[in-house]
């Protein structure tokens, strides 16, 4: 049986001031959904993932907000995000800022995944539910808007994203998303997060107190000991980053790795996978999402999996799930939501 996902009860600061100056009542909805109202008194609380992703939809249509979750955001800061917030303010850049917060991002919420991309002077930070989960608007954009201020309290007044993307379509309205995003905000795309230069994560930390960053560190640490800087992990984004373009080869993400293949192979190895396994993993992990979300043509996801061709995707396809990618969308609409 999987595990249920938690998000700490901090992810809902703002949720009952919010709710109530809409014109609603938050403890009714927050009852409906399975959430004791008295648990956002400690901020450390654990609450199923799905109940408060299930609470922010239900709490934007009661009170006709469809911007709900990016309102939410807009008095964000680095302390919202915990310990792991304390201690990426004492980083020396936005870089190692950022990179301590999506390394631990599961000491805060459960339910998102996070990668950071970059190409070309560009960083795309994305954003997608975790595996087997489902989350709506409010969420996503509850997530992307809070680490966007968070980047915006690390640099200057005036910074906004290059871009913010989002899979799902536009609201009504923009007003809100400009004011809390910039000028840039785009919807049906295909990914969730933000794009900003690469030169900006290089920025020194204004925030950072070189002498208390030890004592931070250790904090953190005692609070989550570090994990094998996850080799599995680090091959798995490359992967999915690289399958578009048909550059994703064993020889070529060792090398990013700075490793050779044999020792790639080793560490994959360690934890029971080989390289083929793992692409076949990103691939399968995917094809579901994409194909679940029901926007894309067939030929357009065997693309965006590294495929030549719609035949060889199709093959691929009925070899991991035992049904033709037709056949399996349809048993999932026949299935509904689970």
């Amino acid at each position: 049986m999987t595990k249920a996902l938690k998000v700490r009860s901090s992810v809902l600061n703002g949720y009952v001031e919010l709710t109530q100056a809409l014109g609603s009542t938050p403890d009714p909805i927050m009852r409906t959904v399975g959430i004791d109202p008295a648990t956002l008194a400690t901020p450390d609380a654990w609450l199923a993932a799905q109940a408060v992703d299930e609470l922010l939809e239900r709490t934007a249509l009661a009170t006709s907000c469809e911007n709900f979750g990016v309102r939410m955001a807009e008095g964000r800061r680095v302390s919202n995000l915990g310990p792991v917030g304390l201690v990426a303010r004492e980083e020396p850049d936005v870089r190692s800022a950022l990179a301590m917060v999506l390394r631990h991002m599961r000491l805060h919420n459960e339910a998102i995944r996070t990668r950071l991309v970059e190409f070309n002077g560009l960083a795309s930070l994305q954003f997608e539910p975790e595996t087997g989960m489902t989350l709506g608007r409010q969420s996503i954009e509850l997530t992307v808007a809070a680490i966007s201020r968070m980047l915006g309290t690390f640099l200057p007044d005036d910074w906004s994203p290059l871009s913010t993307c989002f899979v799902h379509d536009a609201p009504t309205t923009l007003d809100v998303h400009h004011r809390a995003l910039g000028p840039d905000v785009a919807f049906d795309r295909d990914f969730n997060g933000l794009v900003l230069y690469s030169s900006d994560l290089d920025s020194a930390n204004p925030l950072s107190d070189p002498l208390f960053r030890p004592y931070a560190r250790q904090y953190l640490d005692f609070l989550a000991p570090r994990e094998d800087s996850s080799v599995d992990s680090r091959v798995r984004n490359m992967i999915e980053a690289l399958l578009p373009g048909g550059r994703c080869t064993a020889t070529r993400i060792a090398r990013s790795l700075e490793m050779d293949r044999r020792t790639l192979h080793r560490h994959l190895s360690r934890s029971g996978e080989t390289y083929s396994s793992v692409v076949d993993s990103v691939r399968a992990d995917l094809a579901r999402r994409y194909i679940a979300r029901g926007d894309r043509s067939l030929t357009d996801i065997a693309g965006k999996l590294g495929f030549s061709d719609l035949s060889g995707f199709s093959r691929w396809f009925r070899r991991q799930f035992g049904l033709s990618p037709t056949a399996w969308a349809a048993q999932e609409r026949e299935l509904g939501p689970r």
